[in-house]
């Protein structure tokens, strides 16, 4: 077995993870994400901060950064000689670069956003019946709350639970609960917030309404 699909799996999948689609989105629209909002990169934030259009808009092409990073291990394994059992391993990593290259971008100085919305996509990419059991849950979460990170530590916790249920301790499980972790110290700050009462709840920019610099200490949201 060559290791050469698995470096070439993994540097394609951080490319691809790293590329900030929200701070070029932003940009298009005039607006320095990193000075609006919670000054996070993220989908949340542009959607909060620059319009409904544009938030969606980046949680489309994040989402895909996971998806491809994923699948595209497949073609490294025709390329290049590799063991046909290691095929799995291989859209893991692919999907674990891209969620580190989305969360310590190399093009905005090893800044980034959650990496939710790549896991997600990644997610139903390699385990699509656990990944959509959690997107119910986020959906029930946030419309109950109004809080994206409650939603997303919810979406996080509930993957390897799923993935256990319909197929047992397996490799993807495992992937599941690093995940999870992941997702779930990405989101340590929000956490403390929600114990003391002042994370804030998801409120949609209003039409015409001016945009706002982050207030000092709250530029990780």
């Amino acid at each position: 077995m060559t290791y050469a699909p698995f470096a070439a799996a993994a540097i394609v999948g951080y490319l691809l993870g790293a590329l900030p689609f929200g701070v070029m989105v932003a940009r298009w629209h005039g607006v320095d994400i990193f000075r609006v909002g919670s000054g996070n990169p993220g989908a949340t934030n542009v959607k909060r901060s620059v319009g409904k259009g544009a938030g969606n808009l980046v949680f489309a092409l994040d989402f895909l950064k996971g998806v491809i990073a994923a699948l595209q291990a497949g073609l490294w394994a025709r390329l290049l000689p590799a063991d046909a059992a290691h095929g799995a391993w291989l859209g893991l990593i692919g999907l674990t670069a891209a969620i580190l290259g989305h969360s310590y971008s190399c093009f905005i100085r090893f800044r980034g956003g959650k990496g939710v919305a790549t896991t997600l996509g990644g997610a139903i990419a390699l385990m699509p019946v656990a990944a959509l059991i959690s997107v119910v849950v986020w959906l029930v979460l946030f419309y109950s709350t109004k809080y994206v990170s409650l939603a997303s530590i919810g979406l996080a916790v509930t993957l390897p639970v799923a993935v256990f249920f319909l197929s047992g301790v397996s490799e993807l499980f495992g992937f599941a609960v690093l995940l999870a972790v992941f997702v779930i110290v990405r989101h340590r700050e929000n956490i403390v917030r929600l114990i003391r009462g002042t994370e804030n709840r998801f409120v949609k920019k209003p039409a015409g309404a001016s945009i706002e610099t982050p207030a000092p200490g709250n530029q990780k949201s």
